[in-house]
């Protein structure tokens, strides 16, 4: 470490940044390559299959979800339908609208594995209304 040092100090720091996981992901843009939703936080899709995820310990569940393919780029995606026997108002084909539920660093939330995205509408309809039954399902 001489008084002419800084330049060498500067490029071995420059060099020795891609060893570390953060800098990589945000200069090579993984994070939004790696997204299906491509950085926005709704899509629509429509629904491939409905099917039941198991609740991770200490609960015993089954959570109701859709596989979902998005319009925008066609990929499949694993959505949880909220609400009390909101399942029965989506059919397969049926035009949802989702959503991501946000939960730590963008990564699934509560108890059910590998989920990230809620759906919030069906057919253009507001799913928490059709459960509260103040509207009926739209036909397409």
């Amino acid at each position: 470490m001489g008084m002419f040092s800084g330049r060498k100090f500067d490029e071995t720091t420059k060099r020795f940044r891609w060893s570390s996981k953060k800098y990589k992901k945000r200069v090579l843009d993984l994070a939004s390559k790696a997204d299906p939703l491509e950085g926005t936080s709704q899509a629509k899709g429509i629904v491939l299959e409905k099917t039941e995820l198991e609740a991770k310990q200490p609960n015993s569940a089954m959570r109701k979800c859709v596989r979902v393919q998005l319009i925008k780029n066609g990929r499949q995606i694993t959505a949880f339908v909220p609400g009390n026997l909101a399942s029965k108002f989506i059919d397969e084909h049926d035009e949802v609208f989702i959503e991501r539920i946000g939960g730590r660093k963008s990564r699934s939330k509560g108890d059910i594995p590998g989920v990230r995205y809620a759906v919030r509408a069906v057919n253009d309809q507001p799913l928490r209304l059709l459960v509260k039954g103040k509207i009926e399902k739209g036909r397409r």
